[in-house]
């Protein structure tokens, strides 16, 4: 087994070096080649250890590949625990990540960078699967950082371009205050457990019950309450949450390959993953979880009523991403941690098909993004069509599709632990319950506005438009060429990520919300076992489809479709009309609640006018000042006085030696005299 995942993570980093430092003698082919190879060995042998486990009965593995470092009685090793937990992300994220790698083959085709890319994106999912294997903390905090750093690579890979720099940026600073916290929540462990190892930790949690620290003087904070809080900051920032959200829609800027790959399996949901996986700790605490589930909640609306007024098409993909993190969080906060990782798995499949769709799209409209200029590209498009289609009914919640049963568990759990008491579960449950409506009003408008109505693009063949200069930014709305469908190295994975996005819940939704399929690997106090409660209304996934017809979800996201289909398919001038009627509103979310103006008035600023004090105080006053130019003028000060002394008169040095010889007889003598 040792080698198997040894094996399954090395691939991947074997691929990224071959395509990153040889990628001129192997060339173009060589390096995807490379790189294709490389996670198709991970997704293979991921897949073998998933049938092991899950059909063979096989125990988990938890074993220490060798040890990294020893302090006295500390160490720290790089080891694997692959359960059924662990082992589902491994599948996930290597099916996602190769359809990913197939699809930059057809996307990035005319990209210089094209080696790097493919470099990058191999890097990606090694620094992936290390996290999700790993059996301990500081493992665990070199994945969550090597995913970072390659995020940063990847979101600013046009580096050429002044907003990808500044997205890249964005993305890596708002990550590093997450990752404050992440490494004091570690610290916290290591502090009161004395290691950093998963199965110890968990194994001796209630140790830290009733114990209490100080955080400001004269105010008790629960152990397990600060770990959880800490340790959930990190996932704030990591999977997007309100407010540490902000860099995620700028992510748009890097290529829609990273952006599927990032929203989809892999650094977002990170933070999910590792809330899932810390469940015997945020168990310990009612306070943690409301915590969680209020930020959780907030994310899940009021990032998706964003997307309601964007045109960039990725970027309502993008929002609609931070809407459904925002779910997940919600079912780690109501306990419903299985639930929270089962639409982890779903949604990993339908909101990369919606962003390779996009990307479908744009190679079509010749880069362009803006809605307002497509239309009508149904019949130019019909798979990016239909697959679309598909991973909008799933993202809907549709039922029979996959993202139905996920979705609809998370409102139900919630809805329950609303009803045992709490303000903050009831303001999760309505958050979360109009947010269906949400979801679907946005998912819609951007299918009629993409595929549908007039056609709102011309070619220059048929407009008569020559452009002047060859090298001029092009016009927005006028194409070179008439749209057509991507190739086949395009579509095919479109095809495979729709088969999962209508079909994978059908058969894995009874075991993994309501059966036993997590094992030991999740963790849920009797007193929180909401899908416990649930697991009694559930009479297979026929029945619960059907019975989700009559439920409020289904219709709420009936009321979105309707009320999408009346603005932007029978009758868009109404559009525009609600649009001047909620103009206030409108403004708010075009400028995205103001956090960007927030961050750049007081952060970036601030900052800046902090950083320009010290360089003034201590660059200049106490560095240039005082200890270069200071001790310079203090030196040439008393050099301009000990010059007067040499005056060449023999008299005045015979003069000084006798004052010199009295002073050192002075002090010889003077305190013999004293003791006498």
């Amino acid at each position: 087994m040792q080698a198997i995942l040894l094996t399954i993570v090395l691939a991947p980093l074997a691929g990224s070096i071959i395509a990153g430092l040889f990628g001129r003698q192997v060339g173009r082919s060589g390096a995807h080649w490379a790189a294709i190879a490389g996670v198709s060995i991970s997704l293979l042998l991921s897949l073998l250890v998933f049938k092991q486990m899950v059909f063979d009965g096989a125990a988990p593995f938890n074993e220490n590949i060798y040890t990294w470092f020893e302090i006295g009685p500390y160490s720290a090793h790089i080891g694997f625990l692959v359960d059924r937990l662990s082992v589902m992300m491994m599948v996930v994220v290597s099916f996602v990540s190769l359809m990913v790698h197939i699809y930059t083959i057809g996307y990035m085709h005319d990209d210089p960078g094209y080696q790097r890319f493919f470099s990058y994106i191999a890097l990606f999912t090694f620094s992936m699967l290390m996290l999700v294997m790993s059996n301990n903390f500081l493992q665990l905090f070199f994945g969550w950082e090597a995913v970072g750093l390659v995020s940063y690579l990847l979101i600013g890979f046009w580096f050429k371009r002044p907003t990808a720099i500044f997205a890249s940026l964005k993305a890596f600073l708002v990550n590093r205050v997450g990752d404050f916290g992440f490494l004091l929540g570690i610290a916290c462990v290591f502090l009161y457990f004395g290691t950093l190892d998963y199965a110890t930790v968990f194994a001796g949690r209630e140790q830290i019950i009733g114990q209490h620290i100080e955080i400001f003087a004269g105010q008790p904070w629960a152990v397990a309450t600060v770990i959880g809080v800490l340790l959930f900051i990190g996932a704030m920032a990591k999977s997007a949450q309100v407010p540490l959200h902000v860099w995620l829609p700028d992510s748009m800027e890097g290529p829609t390959p990273i952006s599927a790959l990032i929203h989809a399996a892999t650094m977002v949901t990170a933070g999910i993953f590792m809330v899932a996986r810390m469940s015997p700790l945020y168990e310990l605490s009612e306070p943690a979880l409301a915590f969680v589930v209020v930020i959780g909640a907030t994310t899940a609306l009021f990032t998706g009523l964003i997307g309601l007024v964007q045109y960039d098409i990725k970027r309502v993909v993008a929002y609609s991403t931070l809407s459904q993190l925002g779910y997940m969080t919600v079912a780690l906060g109501a306990s419903a941690y299985s639930a929270a990782v089962f639409h982890l798995m779903t949604h990993a499949f339908f909101k990369a098909l919606l962003f390779l769709t996009a990307g479908s799209v744009i190679i079509a409209m010749h880069h362009e993004q803006d809605m307002r200029y497509m239309g009508g590209l149904k019949k130019y498009l019909p798979i990016t069509y239909w697959t679309a289609l598909i991973g909008t009914l799933a993202l809907t919640g549709t039922p029979f599709f996959s993202g139905f049963y996920s979705k609809d568990a998370i409102i139900e759990a919630v809805a329950i632990a609303a009803e045992h008491g709490g303000s903050a579960f009831s303001y999760a449950y309505w958050c979360v319950l109009i947010g269906v409506f949400v979801t679907a009003l946005y998912s819609f408008r951007l299918l009629y506005l993409t595929f549908h109505g007039q056609e709102r693009f011309v070619v220059q063949a048929s407009a008569g438009h020559v452009q002047a200069d060859a090298h001029a930014e092009p016009i927005p709305g006028v194409l070179a060429r008439a749209p057509h469908e991507s190739p086949l190295v395009v579509t095919i994975p479109l095809l495979l990520l729709a088969i999962p996005s209508l079909m994978i819940a059908w058969w894995s939704v009874g075991p993994m919300l309501f059966g036993d399929f997590f094992g030991a690997s999740i963790v849920v106090d009797e007193s929180h076992n909401v899908l416990g409660e649930l697991a009694g209304e559930f009479h297979g996934a026929l029945p619960a489809a059907l019975h989700g017809f009559t439920q409020a979800p289904f219709l709420l996201a009936f009321a979105g479709f309707a009320l999408a289909t009346y603005l932007y398919l029978i009758h868009p001038p109404a559009a525009a009309m609600v649009r001047r009627w909620l103009a206030p509103a409108v403004r708010i979310l075009e400028r995205k609640y103001g956090f960007d103006e927030f961050n750049q008035a007081v952060f970036a600023r601030g900052s800046l006018w902090l950083g320009r004090g010290f360089w003034k105080v201590g660059d200049i006053g106490l560095l240039d000042g005082a200890m270069v130019n200071g001790s310079a003028n203090l030196i040439d000060r008393a050099a301009g006085v000990l010059r007067t002394i040499q005056s060449g008169h023999l008299y005045h040095y015979a003069f000084a030696m006798i004052l010199g010889l009295i002073a050192l007889l002075g002090a010889f003598l003077i305190p013999g005299l004293w003791q006498q």
